[in-house]
């Protein structure tokens, strides 16, 4: 849940890409395609809470998650509810923005979570004690790093090392975006964005999610097993547009 860039192209096109950084004992096996709450959703499903980090919807609807806020904070369990089963919880609300009103957040671990929905996109951060909530332009790049793992100076890094990258790109792909996730870094296993540290935390996975031409796509590539699985979801609302 750990590194998220978000890249725009034309039309209303967007490549979302995360890496997952977590215990390997939790790595998922691959992409759920499930009806929840009138969305059709893809999502790779933790196998711990059996929550997500990252979500699709026909109604082109993105939901991410990276754990913490704005710093690291003291893990203080229980919680009210998984923070993964929430990014599922989102797609019961018509808008974002009744989420954020509405939603129980008292017992909630801190997070940060990034919302793509009718061209809108959110940045939404809950501390414990109070929610932040901004409207990011759309037509920007952008990362994110959870603040649980990277303190401020590796998260600049992270975004030095994406700024650098897209200078250098004349188009961006998902295999240009998955290559930058892949390799971006200084040589620091600890802080590369495919990270190891001593094989407690490590980056077990990268999912990449690309909207264009009325359709969603989600690769998931599993760095544990070498594996990479993909799927695909028609935009409900983009082909009504076209009738």
């Amino acid at each position: 849940m750990c590194t998220l860039t978000y890249i725009p192209s034309q039309n209303g096109d967007y490549l979302l890409t995360q890496n997952r950084d977590e215990s390997p004992k939790r790595s998922a096996a691959g992409i759920l395609n499930q009806q929840v709450n009138q969305h059709q959703l893809l999502f790779p499903q933790d196998s711990g809470a059996g929550g997500t980090w990252i979500s699709a919807s026909d109604k082109n609807k993105v939901v991410a998650l990276l754990n913490g806020a704005f710093e690291k904070h003291k893990h203080l369990p229980p919680y009210r509810r998984s923070r993964g089963l929430m990014v599922l919880d989102v797609f019961a609300f018509a808008k974002a923005t009744q989420f954020f009103q509405q939603y129980a957040l008292e017992g909630m671990e801190p997070f940060t979570m990034i919302i793509f929905e009718d061209g809108t996109l959110y940045e939404f951060r809950w501390d414990e004690k109070n929610k932040h909530i901004k409207t990011l332009d759309p037509a920007k790049a952008h990362l994110w790093a959870s603040s649980t793992l990277y303190p401020p100076a590796i998260q600049q890094k992270r975004q030095k090392w994406f700024q650098q990258w897209l200078a250098q790109q004349s188009t961006t792909s998902m295999n240009d975006v998955l290559g930058f996730h892949k390799n971006a870094g200084d040589g620091d296993p600890a802080n590369d964005l495919v990270m190891n540290r001593q094989n407690i935390v490590c980056t077990t996975s990268i999912t990449s999610i690309g909207k264009t031409d009325g359709q969603i796509n989600m690769q998931f590539h599993d760095l544990i097993h070498g594996k990479t699985k993909a799927r695909q979801i028609n935009l409900s609302n983009e082909l009504l547009a076209e009738l």
